[in-house]
C-alpha cells in the first residue's frame, strides 16, 4: 500500500517547504534533489527556478530540464521528501548525478520513504518517456544504495568525483 504522493510544488506549499528546509539545515545533512533549495534566498525564487526548470529554453546554461516533486505522505500530508527527475542527462550528469535526486527529511529517515519515493519517481520517468533511468549515490552511502537496488536498479560501475567513490546505477523501465 502506498504511503506517499507525489506533487508538483505550489505557493501553498511554502510553509512546508521551509520547514523542510529548516530541519535540514540545523542537521549535519545536505540536501540533493531539491531543485537548489539550499541557495535559494526566499520560497518564491525558488518556486520560480523550479517552474523555469520545466523548459529547455529556461532551466539555464548547463542544465537540463527537470521537474521537482515534493513527497507527502497521505495519512498527515507532511511533507516527508523531495525529488527531482532530469528529462535528461548532460555529460556531468551522466557520470555522476543520474535522472533522479532525491532527499527524505531528517526526522522521517529509516522509515522506508526513500524506497517509496523512488519508486513513485521511477513510474513519472515512464511517464515521460524515460525507459532506462540512471540513479547515483556514494559508495559509502549504504542506505542510498539499498534503495536504489530495492528500486531494480544495476550497478553498472564506480566512478571518482573529487576524489568521492559514486556507484551508477541504472534501472530498466522498459518492460514496466
Amino acid at each position: 500500500m502506498e504511503r506517499l504522493y507525489l506533487k508538483f510544488p505550489t505557493i501553498e506549499d511554502k510553509e512546508n517547504v521551509i520547514g523542510f528546509k529548516q530541519e535540514f539545515f540545523k542537521s549535519t545533512q545536505k540536501m540533493a534533489g531539491v531543485g537548489c533549495l539550499d541557495f535559494a534566498k526566499s520560497y518564491e525564487e525558488w518556486l520560480q527556478n523550479v517552474n523555469d526548470s520545466l523548459k529547455k529554453e529556461t532551466c539555464g546554461e548547463g542544465r537540463v530540464p527537470a521537474t521537482q516533486y515534493l513527497t507527502y505522505r497521505i495519512s498527515d500530508n507532511k511533507l516527508v521528501g523531495m525529488v527531482e527527475i532530469r528529462h535528461e542527462l548532460n555529460d556531468y550528469l551522466f557520470q555522476f548525478g543520474g535522472h533522479i535526486g532525491d532527499c527524505v527529511r531528517p526526522s522521517e529517515q529509516g522509515k522506508g520513504y526513500a524506497t517509496e519515493q523512488i519508486s513513485l519517481a521511477l513510474k513519472e520517468c515512464k511517464k515521460m518517456g524515460i525507459e532506462r533511468v540512471l540513479i547515483t549515490c556514494k559508495k559509502a552511502n549504504i542506505a542510498s544504495a539499498r534503495t536504489i537496488q530495492k528500486n531494480n536498479g544495476k550497478l553498472e560501475n564506480e566512478v571518482l568525483q573529487d576524489g568521492i567513490e559514486k556507484q551508477r546505477y541504472w534501472i530498466d523501465l522498459s518492460d514496466c
